[in-house]
């Protein structure tokens, strides 16, 4: 998932498709103890994606100084 298409979502959407990718995340970590999967990368990318935003999004907007 890009960053486009996260910047699309509505709040809710992402806050539901962040606990989607947690839960991924958790299977994946059990999957690739097994396999060795290179997927858990790509959904930890995501997962900091998601925060990001909801993060830049909560800071006020501070004024410039001058």
């Amino acid at each position: 998932m890009k960053y486009k298409d996260i910047q699309r979502l509505s709040k809710n959407e992402r806050e539901k498709k962040l606990k989607e990718l947690k839960m991924e995340l958790v299977k994946s970590k059990v999957a690739g103890a097994k396999t060795g999967s290179s997927k858990i990368k790509e959904i930890k990318k995501i997962i900091a994606r998601l925060m990001t935003l909801n993060s830049m999004e909560n800071k006020p907007k501070e004024k410039p100084k001058k």
